[in-house]
């Protein structure tokens, strides 16, 4: 039986819960750093060179070393999907392990994984950017345009990308993605942020010509080819994030900048695209959210430019971190 429930929480750290910005609460952990309440970035790891179970951890700060929650509390989840299925009990538990300062692992024996590896659903947005759609020359949507990729899609932030030999039109496109931390259906817009857990980063890797002119020009299939989405390379819990919507996004192929947006060109925001998708279908702890892409992606260059082996893709955004990933 899980003990959790049964621990004293911290006041105001549940999932739902943002600190004012006139009234942000500070505490100094033990080795003397300072970090917002309920301000943490979760990770999924493995010891470096091990296939042993996944542990949940803490980075210290975006590329640090790394507290070993399932060290400071054996009784936790080892997944990040169970982690936040336990809800404001684990959360809970987090907070104190990031203030002992305790179980900390040199980031050099540490290997991490994707955010979240066995979602429920992986749930993502086209055409979302204004300026996206302005380099195609099409109409803005007056609506969520909705598609999905397989779970299965999914690698850690340094993995790598594989070709498919299917297909001689792999993309790249850099991504907010954000991660849902309590169960809804028919959330309502104003309630939406508290069911949301943490923002990361995705590379929605897609095959062109399957998205674009095969499969009776469904996406589905040019977008959920095995290792079209890394993610990483941490859920940045949304009270450390100063606003989702104003975040510089970018992407560079063979350190060459190819995209380099803003998340406030969004047309649809975080609270409207679950307000949207949970008309139709209920919303479960670990469900990821893949919010479009901003300009500058291959398809659309003259002549267009597509991925092809020996290419390193990096995908970055603001306070968020980066993931980078080589097509093989």
């Amino acid at each position: 039986m899980w003990v959790l429930l049964q621990r004293a929480l911290p006041v105001g750290l549940g999932l739902g819960w943002a600190v004012p910005r006139n009234q942000s609460c500070w505490k100094l952990g033990s080795r003397g750093v300072s970090h917002l309440c309920g301000a943490m970035r979760l990770v999924q790891f493995q010891a470096k060179g091990s296939a042993a179970t996944p542990r949940i951890g803490l980075e210290e700060k975006d590329g640090g070393n790394v507290i070993d929650l399932n060290a400071f509390d054996p009784s936790l989840p080892r997944t990040m999907r169970a982690f936040l299925e336990e809800g404001e009990a684990a959360f809970a538990v987090a907070e104190r392990a990031q203030e002992s300062g305790q179980h900390v692992l040199p980031r050099a024996e540490v290997s991490l994984l994707a955010t979240i590896t066995n979602p429920d659903k992986v749930i993502c947005v086209g055409m979302n950017y204004v300026d996206h759609c302005l380099e195609q020359n099409v109409k803005i949507p007056k609506e969520p345009i909705i598609f999905s990729k397989f779970p299965s899609s999914i690698v850690g932030p340094y993995d790598e990308i594989i070709l498919p030999e299917e297909s001689n039109q792999v993309d790249w496109e850099v991504e907010l993605a954000f991660v849902i931390g309590k169960k809804g259906k028919r959330i309502q817009e104003s309630d939406a942020m508290s069911h949301v857990a943490g923002f990361t980063v995705a590379h929605d890797v897609s095959a062109r010509d399957w998205q674009m002119t095969k499969n009776g020009k469904q996406w589905l299939l040019g977008k959920t080819f095995d290792t079209f989405c890394p993610l990483g390379p941490a859920l940045v819990t949304k009270n450390s994030v100063s606003d989702p919507h104003n975040l510089g996004i970018r992407c560079k192929v063979n350190g060459e900048l190819v995209q380099n947006s803003s998340t406030s060109q969004m047309i649809f925001k975080t609270e409207a695209l679950i307000a949207w998708v949970s008309k139709f279908v209920t919303l479960y702890p670990g469900d990821i959210f893949l919010t479009g892409t901003p300009p500058g992606v291959g398809v659309f260059r003259k002549p267009p430019v597509f991925l092809k082996r020996g290419d390193e893709v990096q995908c970055e955004i603001d306070e968020l971190g980066t993931i980078q990933n080589k097509v093989v």
